[in-house]
């Protein structure tokens, strides 16, 4: 029995009939000071989970990538533990129409949040450097990876990487913001130009079903805005709809 049970056991029985007062004295004295023992050494303990599960909690990951003469030229994404993301772009909806800024938010999926998460901490948070710094690969535009807890401040930039984890973030964070920028355009043309959605339409399916875009439960709302309006045309509507129903029949973290 530990020296806390001991005392718990004490107090629900009753008192301890001590015999001799001295002994008693002391008894209690050394009781006290293993209570304040096992005390000092809990809170420590306990301070350290609260700290551990508050930067888990409140961990966040952001992928940028700028690439001059792009449409976007650039964007984020961030994604925090509980899968809540946030995504923004500077970008124009035509070629000659000015830059606009173009934020949404939406739920990552559970099977690519912990995608996400896990590849991360096999990156080691992306301490140190992550560019192969192979100057013969072809630029494709400059990406940063950062992760920020209450513990960890990392940040890394690369154009491509020898690390598989990071390639596989690289990968998956790029078909998302594929997804949003579909999202963008379609909800634009939806506004002002329903003749521009056709084709719209026909090129997400496709990149969709060849597993070119991630997460299309973001631009849903769009997309059943686009199959709810009967001023658009049958056909059209026809293709949004196969789109969210693509979505709902897929597995888990698509």
């Amino acid at each position: 029995m530990t020296l806390v049970s001991f005392i718990l056991a004490s107090l629900i029985r009753g008192p301890i009939l001590i015999r001799n007062p001295v002994r008693g004295t002391s008894f209690w004295r050394a009781v006290g000071m293993g209570v304040l023992a096992v005390t000092a050494m809990s809170v420590p303990l306990m301070s350290q989970q609260v700290t551990s599960d508050r930067a888990a909690s409140t961990a966040v990951i952001t992928f940028t990538l700028d690439f001059p003469h792009s449409n976007p030229e650039h964007y984020s994404m961030t994604v925090d533990k509980t899968g809540h993301a946030r995504y923004e772009c500077a970008a124009k909806v035509t070629e000659d129409a000015e830059e606009q800024i173009y934020r949404a938010e939406f739920e990552v999926s559970a099977g690519n949040r912990e995608r996400i998460f896990e590849w991360a901490k096999q990156a080691h948070y992306f301490a140190g450097r992550i560019d192969s710094g192979n100057r013969k690969v072809a630029f494709t535009g400059t990406k940063i990876l950062s992760y920020q807890d209450g513990q960890r401040s990392n940040t890394a930039s690369y154009n491509y990487s020898s690390v598989e984890e990071v390639r596989e973030l690289t990968a998956l964070f790029q078909n998302m913001a594929g997804t949003l920028e579909y999202g963008r355009r379609l909800a634009y043309y939806h506004l002002y130009q329903k003749l521009a959605l056709d084709e719209e339409l026909k090129r997400m399916e496709a990149q969709a079903k060849s597993g070119e875009l991630s997460e299309i439960q973001a631009v849903v709302p769009v997309l059943q805005k686009i199959v709810d309006d009967t001023s658009v045309i049958n056909v059209v509507r026809a293709r949004a709809k196969e789109l969210i129903e693509m979505e709902s029949g897929a597995p888990a973290g698509h």
